[in-house]
């Protein structure tokens, strides 16, 4: 049975379709991903499924039964609310089920009849579904997994990633079924996108989300739902499955498509050779014309982006930083940084939140000034800075205005010059488009347009913070191939792995108090090293284990006192006495089958006796590591 179901589904906006008439459903188990190009409505699909948006038409319904929960692409909490109000809102939930199974034990104490047994039974069983038994403990361990410690601070000073992370815990900490979610990895640092892959690979949670992280889409899901051309196709499988059947399926409308026009060629020379008045057979063939031209109409041309542009010529110099310090208060970025960038370094930037990535960046274009030491960039440096956070686009402003405020003409790799809207062209704004207010585009298309603002400075130094966040995978593949032949320097700040991968060599790992270390490899080779060192670490670690408890075995020095001594030999005898106690009410318990009032009062003896054996058992272990 499907957990949710699709039918006939359509969304226009304004000039255009989003989607229309799609039909699919996600079955308890599935990972499904949906991919499609930037501006086809993956945002808005999921929103209306959440319910923030409305459809034009069609239906969609989930299971009865299922608890689903929803991941916004940016979390929008309301302003002027401390952190820890903002958790107690989300707790209400918990409470009310705590609440009811509290009194659904009071009713059944109180008068105790088929109706409150069941009531109380229903109640229990809430009560296990969401887990709320252990909730506190889970909700502390989520919060602090995803960095979430100052409960003090509004909701306004929240950065988009501590929104997101935020966000995050408290929809897990509810125990859903079945998650929907808009670019979960987006403002995560690579330690938490990699916990939160495992997690997903590994629960029995079942998902529709959107993602242009390649490496969480092969790792997590199962299955792909891919948009193309207003047609839904399913791919059962893996995104690296998902890429070669996307493959076969072009090759083979390729191969038909080509069939079908040669086909044509011969059956429109058949056609203008025959006289007006035909005979049957040649009706049919008539008829059978008719539908290959409708077949070799189908075919559309493909638009794809193209990135180029002139880098202006780089001199002698890059930019070097010497004894470079910089800090916020408490935090300390950069602590006598020293290095010499030569022509056409790559080099990728990890480390976790909030250690001062984007200041670092800002520092070497100028944007941020250092406490001390020296930043000296070349007289030739362009710098080209693509922002996490974005530009602050004018959104009341058209498309091709705001191109030509930068520049009328743009000059490309070979010498050619093309027009503000032919480059906007090529970065998919097709003419049509490039008239319409910022406002309307999407938040990928939003992206492609600061990349193209970017990029028309003609800059030989590129640095990007986070490019990947929001683009789809057709623009990612092909900034990756654009920057892959630039030749110019390249710093990424980037959380996707894929991306760091193909793009740099060498990498500045953020260790936080200023430590910068420098790792000659790609991401996941620091990875495989980071691995191996704490394998070698354990290894070690266990082996002076062993060393050490040879030592205590030859030994066999006690340093319990004589009274401790006493006291550890009493606690055993007690925790054996108690154990013989718990086992017998247990029992007493199994065969009060129906006595409720007695099961109640035995059950209450239990766990006051549990309470003993907790205090003992701690004692025993505190004494029993000291002997």
């Amino acid at each position: 049975m499907n957990l949710l179901s699709v039918e006939d589904l359509s969304k226009n906006l304004g000039e255009r379709w989003l989607f229309q008439n799609l039909n699919f459903g996600v079955l308890r188990g599935d990972k499904t991903a949906l991919v499609a190009g930037n501006g086809s409505g993956k945002t808005t699909l999921l929103k209306i499924l959440a319910g923030k948006e409305s459809a034009d038409s069609g239906a969609f319904s989930f299971n009865n039964d299922v608890r689903w929960a929803y991941l916004p692409q940016e979390p929008d909490f309301e302003e002027h609310h401390l952190v820890k109000d903002v958790v107690a809102l989300y707790q209400s939930n918990m409470k009310a089920i705590e609440a009811n199974y509290e009194k659904a034990i009071e009713a059944d104490v109180a008068n105790h009849n088929n109706q409150t047994q069941k009531t109380l039974a229903d109640a229990m069983h809430e009560m296990d579904v969401f887990q709320v038994w252990d909730y506190e403990r889970r909700l502390v361990n989520l919060l602090d997994k995803f960095g979430i410690k100052d409960m003090e601070k509004t909701t306004e000073t929240l950065s988009g990633g501590e929104k997101k992370r935020l966000a995050l815990a408290l929809i897990l900490v509810e125990n859903p079924e079945f998650l929907i979610l808009d670019e979960p990895t987006n403002h995560l640092d690579l330690d938490m996108i990699e916990w939160l892959e495992d997690f997903l690979s590994q629960s029995k949670l079942s998902l529709l989300m959107v993602t242009h992280d390649r490496y969480f889409l092969d790792r997590v899901c199962n299955q792909i739902l891919e948009l193309h051309q207003g047609k839904l196709y399913k791919h059962e499988g893996n995104y690296s499955y998902f890429l070669e059947k996307q493959s076969e399926r072009e090759e083979v409308f390729a191969v038909e498509y080509d069939k079908a026009k040669k086909l044509m060629k011969k059956e429109l020379e058949w056609i203008r050779r025959q006289p007006k008045a035909r005979g049957t057979k040649a009706k049919y063939r008539v008829e059978a014309f008719e539908e290959l031209k409708e077949k070799v109409s189908q075919k559309k041309v493909e638009k794809t982006i193209e990135l180029d542009i002139k880098m202006s010529r780089i001199g002698g110099k890059v930019l070097e930083l010497k004894k470079a310090r910089k800090s916020y208060g408490n935090l300390t970025v950069l602590d006598g940084f020293d290095y010499v960038f030569k022509k056409g370094e790559r080099i990728g930037i990890i480390g976790k939140n909030g250690v001062g990535k984007s200041t670092f960046i800002k520092m070497l274009c100028g944007e941020e000034q250092a406490d001390s030491g020296k930043i000296n960039p070349g007289d030739s440096i362009v710098f080209g800075m693509y922002r996490q956070e974005g530009l602050n686009l004018p959104e009341d402003k058209k498309i091709i205005d705001l191109v030509r405020e930068h520049a009328e003409r743009i000059e490309l790799s070979k010498g050619n010059t093309i027009s503000a809207s032919q480059f906007l062209t090529q970065f998919l704004f097709p003419p049509e488009v490039q008239h319409t207010n910022i406002s309307k585009l999407s938040g990928g298309e939003k992206r492609r347009l600061m990349l193209l603002l970017v990029l028309i400075k003609n800059p030989n130094f590129l640095i990007l913070d986070e490019p990947t966040n929001d683009l789809d995978l057709i623009t990612l593949s092909k900034l990756e191939d654009f920057l892959e032949n630039y030749s110019g320097c390249l710093l990424i700040v980037s959380h996707d792995r894929y991306f760091m991968d193909r793009l740099v060599d060498h990498l500045f790992i953020f260790e936080g108090e200023g430590i910068v270390r420098d790792f000659n490899g790609t991401y996941s080779e620091f990875k495989l090293s980071e691995e191996q060192k704490a394998k070698n670490a354990l290894a070690e670690k266990n082996s002076d284990n062993k060393k050490q408890q040879t030592v205590k075995e030859e030994v066999k020095v006690s340093k319990l006192s004589y009274k401790e001594k006493l006291e550890l030999e009493q606690i055993t005898k007690e925790i054996h006495e108690i154990e013989s106690k718990k086992l017998a009410l247990m029992q007493e318990i199994e065969s009060l089958s129906g006595d409720y009032d007695k099961i109640q009062q035995v059950s209450l003896e239990l766990e006051k006796l549990m309470v003993t054996l907790d205090s003992k058992s701690i004692r025993w272990f505190e004494l029993s590591e000291k002997a």
